[in-house]
């Protein structure tokens, strides 16, 4: 309250200065301090949404897991200011969270989930409260990374971002360090699985990893950059082609665009690890268009994997990820794929048991 107070006093004076300022540069140096403050607030405000999230998980999912997070890291920054500078080339710090059933033998090995989150600046929050609960109840371990540009640490982090880029590596980071730092997991039954951005980060692992993983999981996959800087609005191109990230529309640099998409990249996929992939024609983010060039993609490329294209469900971008009766119900087909290669002690076969599991029903 103290911040928003303070910013406030702060909106009167520049006010003030702004009607005062005798030239048009004094205004846009005024302008310009005005916006330099609402940016900092800004990642003030995410860093405490992040903490009283953070807070959220213990007790939304503290009953069935044990919640941590560790201080990981990736490869270096792709774009440095100053390749000279003290620090540069040093490798980029971020925090994982882990989660651990509590029903679980120590003395035994369990299967893990690569868990990477959606959104172009965005991060792991409890929305994803009844999946991590599904998981736990399934003695799957779970590990989600807050890779380079996601919100809630700053703006250091957040200008980080290399969508489609080193981000994968820092997903891949995530499970080489649970693989490496916990005795219960079992390095050879490794699954990774992600919506939106997070089914791109899913793809471009499997894309330029695939023997770290058994098993894949596309939801509603960003596949087609160029196809979506066509579509989306000017604020959303201006995400790519800000100084720190891209620096380039798609129309100046169309092949670094294509680098990133995984559409422009299925040569690299020779059918393994074994693939699902869903989409929605009435998703309202990540439209159909971008999915179905996946899709044809990977067949021309002579791919085998399996994939659904949903009509029409209600949730749009959301549709599997929500609480109601039929996303319950493709949750359950995903976690029966999944199941197949990862082999989790306790499976769920119907949506009876994700009610218990996700839902606290006895």
């Amino acid at each position: 309250m103290k911040k928003v107070t303070q910013l406030f006093i702060l909106f009167l004076i520049l006010g003030a200065s702004i009607s005062f300022a005798q030239t048009d540069a004094d205004k846009d140096a005024i302008i310009e301090k005005l916006n330099d403050q609402l940016e900092y607030l800004n990642h003030r405000l995410d860093r405490l949404e992040k903490i009283s999230d953070d807070i959220l998980w213990y007790n939304k999912v503290g009953d069935v897991a044990y919640v941590d997070k560790v201080y990981i890291y990736g490869p270096p920054k792709w774009k440095e200011e100053n390749p000279t500078a003290q620090g540069a080339g040093n490798p980029v710090k971020f925090w994982t969270y882990t989660f651990i059933p509590k029903d679980i033998d120590p003395s035994k090995k369990y299967p893990l989930i690569v868990l990477p989150h959606g959104g172009v600046h965005a991060d792991f929050t409890t929305y994803y409260t009844h999946i991590i609960r599904e998981l736990m109840a399934q003695q799957y371990i779970v590990v989600a990374a807050e890779y380079r540009g996601s919100t809630g640490y700053g703006k250091g982090h957040y200008e980080k971002i290399d969508y489609g880029g080193l981000e994968v590596e820092d997903v891949n980071a995530s499970r080489q360090f649970m693989i490496d730092n916990y005795d219960i997991v079992d390095k050879n039954r490794v699954g990774i699985i992600g919506w939106s951005h997070g089914g791109l980060i899913t793809l471009m692992n499997i894309f330029d990893h695939p023997k770290n993983y058994k098993v894949a999981f596309a939801g509603v996959p960003v596949s087609d950059l160029i196809a979506r800087m066509g579509y989306q609005t000017q604020g959303y191109r201006d995400l790519y082609s800000a100084d720190y990230h891209i620096g380039k529309t798609a129309f100046e640099d169309v092949q670094e665009y294509r680098r990133r998409s995984p559409a422009w990249n299925t040569h690299k996929y020779k059918s393994n690890p074994p693939l699902l992939i869903h989409t929605n024609t009435i998703d309202d983010d990540v439209n159909v268009l971008e999915v179905e060039h996946l899709i044809k993609s990977l067949k021309a490329n002579g791919a085998k994997f399996d994939y659904e294209i949903f009509q029409a469900v209600p949730g749009g971008h959301s549709f599997d990820r929500m609480d109601t009766k039929e996303a319950r119900e493709i949750r359950v087909k995903i976690y029966k794929f999944l199941d197949q290669f990862l082999n989790p002690p306790k499976k769920i076969n119907s949506v009876r048991d994700l009610e218990k599991a996700a839902y606290k029903f006895n």
